[in-house]
């Protein structure tokens, strides 16, 4: 298997001073993602005001939109991992999500603002990013030691963040050339997202060819017959004889066996039903500073260049001192954010805050969450285990940002406001219980 996971979960130390490498494959999935998510994120930046200011949507129409398209995406996450650990397709299924998300942009483009078929389109985009995330992820879990998955998965967000800090600004400047013209937006978009496309089917590998060991085309392997000294000699003999992956039979019964694991699921969730959508922050902001409509794509601009600057220096620190304290710090990123907006503080320091906590949340929690939990995965395996931490997740903020938007529809955003921050903090104090330690580079546990 590729990690050490059946007998001890921590990895053998490197030699000191070892140089440590960020793996070639997570190099070329984070290309891909910076691709894709300059075409995503053109058409979220401009989401929001299409669809509330320009079509007239509720809050609570929006909150419903968001929210079903977000979880509509549940079972295909899971049948996504679940395929992709079957044979070890992840790179067919994951691009197949890549490709379903790309056309999504036609279906905006072709909706001609009726609500219905935007919420088609939104789906598809849903759906195509929950049966390729799992696989991704799988396969920077498969081409990365184990002691450096909190570096590797850091590495990726920080390159997929910068796709998502050029797309918003690639929307405002097709919105102000073209008179604010949503559907040049939703063009542009879809020809991005296809030549993501086409890198992938390019450049990104399927799985290592030896199971024995995280592999990567990045990193020498050692052929032509000579023995890596590193490894016993009758190693040849303890590895699988054929070099497919492993078929998991049953994965999303026998991967959350492990109570670890069933932990991690249980605060995915909990955190998840806590966590309001980017979204409504933003609309919140742009209630509060009452800005122009046109400088709304450049408000998850902030918080996108505050995760890129500490996407990488988050993941070491979690690889060095255990996965589940950032974790743990990062939603209380996102508690501190809520009370900025409740708070009486200039417009102008709850704007620069909000986006700060913002950026902090993201890069303390979003590829850590994904090293917490490779560990505590079996071989052949990865995929599924990380579906169902992701489902858990998605159908948690599903909720959340249905009952936010009743909430805001009902009583206004200050109560709906306070209902989320008191249910974030109810949500740390069991995940503070609940959380399991991981391993660390030094090998131990903490």
């Amino acid at each position: 298997m590729y990690l050490a996971t059946t007998g001890r979960r921590d990895a053998p130390p490197r030699p000191a001073g070892a140089r440590r490498r960020v793996p070639g494959t997570v190099l070329v999935l984070g290309t891909v993602s910076l691709v894709t998510d300059v075409s995503s994120e053109m058409v979220t930046a401009v989401l929001p005001l299409y669809l509330v200011l320009g079509l007239g949507l509720s809050p609570l129409q929006f909150g419903l939109l968001d929210g079903l398209t977000t979880g509509a995406t549940a079972l295909v996450r899971l049948l996504g991992g679940v395929g992709a650990d079957r044979g070890g397709r992840h790179k067919q299924v994951a691009g197949l999500g890549y490709a379903l998300s790309a056309c999504s942009r036609l279906g905006l483009l072709l909706a001609g603002g009726a609500t219905g078929w935007i919420a088609g389109a939104l789906a598809v985009d849903r759906l195509g990013k929950g049966v390729r995330t799992a696989p991704r992820d799988a396969l920077i879990t498969l081409h990365s030691p184990p002691e450096d998955l909190g570096r590797a998965f850091g590495t990726h967000r920080a390159m997929d963040t910068t796709g998502a800090l050029l797309g918003p600004l690639a929307a405002f400047a097709l919105l102000w050339a073209t008179a604010e013209t949503y559907e040049t937006v939703f063009a542009v978009s879809f020809c991005v997202g296809a030549f993501g496309v086409l890198v992938w089917l390019l450049l990104v590998p399927g799985r290592p060819k030896d199971p024995g060991r995280p592999g990567d085309p990045g990193e020498p392997r050692h052929s032509g017959g000579q023995q890596d000294p590193a490894r016993p000699r009758d190693d040849r003999e303890t590895r699988p004889k054929a070099p497919a992956a492993p078929r998991a039979r049953g994965v999303l019964l026998a991967v959350p066996r492990s109570p670890a694991y069933r932990r991690i699921v249980l605060c995915a969730a909990l955190l998840g039903a806590a966590t309001v959508g980017d979204s409504f922050l933003y609309l919140l902001l742009q209630r509060r500073l009452d800005l122009d409509a046109t400088w709304f794509p450049f408000l998850p601009l902030g918080a996108a260049a505050v995760y890129l600057l500490l996407a990488v220096p988050a993941g070491r620190l979690a690889d060095r001192i255990g996965r589940r304290r950032p974790l743990l710090y990062g939603h209380g990123a996102l508690l501190l954010a809520y009370g900025l907006l409740l708070a009486p503080v200039p417009g102008a320091a709850a704007l620069v805050g909000v986006l700060v906590l913002l950026g902090v949340f993201y890069a303390a929690t979003d590829g850590v969450l994904m090293a917490l939990t490779g560990p505590f995965l079996t071989g052949g395996r990865q995929a599924g285990g990380l579906a169902v931490v992701q489902t858990a997740q998605a159908l948690a903020r599903l909720g959340a940002a249905v009952a936010f938007g009743a909430v805001w529809t009902a009583s206004g955003p200050e109560t709906a406001l306070v209902a989320a921050l008191l249910a974030l903090a109810a949500a740390l104090v069991c995940a503070a219980r609940l959380l399991p330690t991981g391993p660390t580079r030094e090998g131990s546990s903490t």
